[in-house]
């Protein structure tokens, strides 16, 4: 009997990279007609939302964004109505960003869309294993 060729090993990070670019475009056209762009703005306003009075480099660093990336978010969030920044009393060079009720009014809708977009990622995965998948990647070495 003719044993079956082995399956080639992709890359994990290869791997990683391709279900993230999928999941982004995923909301982003789920987002749309909300006023969010991509670039993972949902991203943003999820932090700003559980974490009211943040700043923007808190985000950046909290998000593993880079600082253009953030700004830009933060920029058409707040064009968009979803956040306000008020300057920092203890640093006037810095803003902390807060929602605004528009986004305290959407956060519902915002987490039934991400809760549908990762069913959708996993829904051939048992639960067992979307545990095990979640489990690996927290043990991933994200490190420089």
């Amino acid at each position: 009997m003719k044993e079956p060729a082995p399956t080639k090993k992709e890359p994990i990070g290869k791997l990683i990279s391709y279900v993230y670019r999928t999941q982004l475009k995923r909301m982003a056209r789920s987002l749309g007609e909300y006023g969010i762009g991509g670039g993972g703005q949902y991203s943003f306003l999820k932090a700003i939302l559980m974490s009211p009075g943040t700043t923007q480099d808190q985000l950046t660093l909290g998000l593993k964004f880079d600082k253009a990336t953030t700004a830009r978010s933060v920029k058409q969030l707040e064009a968009a109505g979803y956040i306000e920044r008020k300057a920092d009393p203890e640093d006037r060079r810095s803003h902390r960003l807060y929602p605004t009720q528009k986004a305290v009014e959407f956060q519902p809708v915002l987490q039934t869309l991400l809760d549908e977009s990762n069913a959708k990622l996993t829904r051939d995965l048992t639960d067992e294993e979307e545990d095990q998948l979640v489990a690996l990647l927290q043990k991933l070495n994200l490190e420089d």
